[in-house]
């Protein structure tokens, strides 16, 4: 177990190196100049002489090599500017981040919470009344929410708000601390719409898992001796079968933060991912790829944190091989 995580921890940072270079390469093969789209935004559209154009580039370092534009980026990355500064606004990144991290972070744990208190009990119950009305009821909700776009419900859901419940979502995001029902107004359709996708996928794996472990010989054994349903569930099937769901989760997890990203910008959610559609729109360069870099290394993390939730669910577990 030791070795193994050793290891993930010594590729952590090479995978993260080379996630670097696929997204700074990605950002310069892409069409679109930062220069020109902050000379059109200051100069109102009017011409530009060329002297202009390669002034603003230089300033912007633009006009460096592009091996010397990696290196300066990832030094920024190291010495805490995280980034550098935004190539449109001036702004530090490390302020866009301490900014923009918290709200997709308690979006993303809204979600998750949600997700987990509803998908669970749904799967143990799909699986207890297999083939039955509940059981039918409930995969018909998962395999609907697993297969419907959340962008798309999304739209819907605005739309029906909006045109036939006369209701939209506050127009500026609030922190819960500051204002609660304005704040559980602005997150609740997101939560409810991504929880739904998240835990449908849950859902039907918590009950393929359990219906497996409900036929191991083991537990048939605990049955034998009249230990009570419940407890030969929940002491023996339950257990076993949360490992393949724990891993799931935890990979799906990483997937969440991503997918997040469309929801936040429809909903005006000022996340992680808002910041990396503004940044693109302006071909800002540093936000994009230090943003979508730190999207990548908190996926890395919660893939590590999954390795390690093995061997505490079950310590029988072993990496030696």
């Amino acid at each position: 177990m030791t070795g193994y995580l050793t290891m993930r921890l010594l590729l952590f940072i090479p995978t993260l190196i080379l996630a670097s270079l696929l997204i700074f390469g990605a950002m310069r093969v892409l069409p679109g100049d930062p220069a020109s789209v902050i000379l059109r935004s200051e100069e109102g559209g009017t011409y530009v002489s060329a002297q202009q154009y390669q002034q603003i580039r230089d300033a912007l370092g633009l006009s460096d090599p592009i091996y010397v534009q990696y290196g300066k980026w990832m030094w920024s990355l190291v010495n805490g500017e995280f980034g550098g500064t935004s190539l449109s606004t001036r702004e530090p990144i490390s302020q866009i981040v301490q900014r923009r991290l918290p709200v997709t972070a308690q979006l993303t744990l809204y979600i998750f919470v949600l997700s987990m208190v509803i998908s669970i009990p749904l799967g143990i119950v799909a699986a207890i009344y297999q083939d039955k009305w509940p059981d039918y009821l409930i995969r018909t909700v998962t395999i609907s929410g697993h297969a419907i776009p959340n962008f798309w419900v999304a739209l819907m859901v605005l739309l029906v708000l909006v045109l036939v419940a006369g209701w939209s979502p506050p127009l500026r995001y609030q922190p819960l601390w500051v204002d609660p029902v304005s704040h559980i107004q602005k997150v609740i359709w997101p939560v409810l719409i991504l929880a739904w996708g998240y835990s449908a996928f849950i859902t039907r794996m918590t009950r393929a898992h359990i219906l497996e472990t409900l036929r191991q010989d083991y537990v048939r054994t605990a049955r034998s001796k009249g230990l009570p349903e419940m407890v030969v569930l929940g002491r023996h099937a339950l257990r076993n079968a949360l490992i393949p769901v724990v891993t799931v989760a935890g990979l799906y997890l990483g997937a969440l933060l991503s997918g997040s990203l469309i929801l936040e910008n429809i909903f005006g959610i000022p996340g992680i991912g808002q910041g990396i559609v503004a940044g693109a729109t302006q071909r800002d360069y540093p936000v994009i790829q230090s943003l979508t870099l730190l999207t990548v290394f908190f996926v890395l993390a919660i893939n590590l944190l999954v390795d390690v939730l093995y061997a505490v669910i079950d310590p029988r577990i072993s990496y030696s091989n």
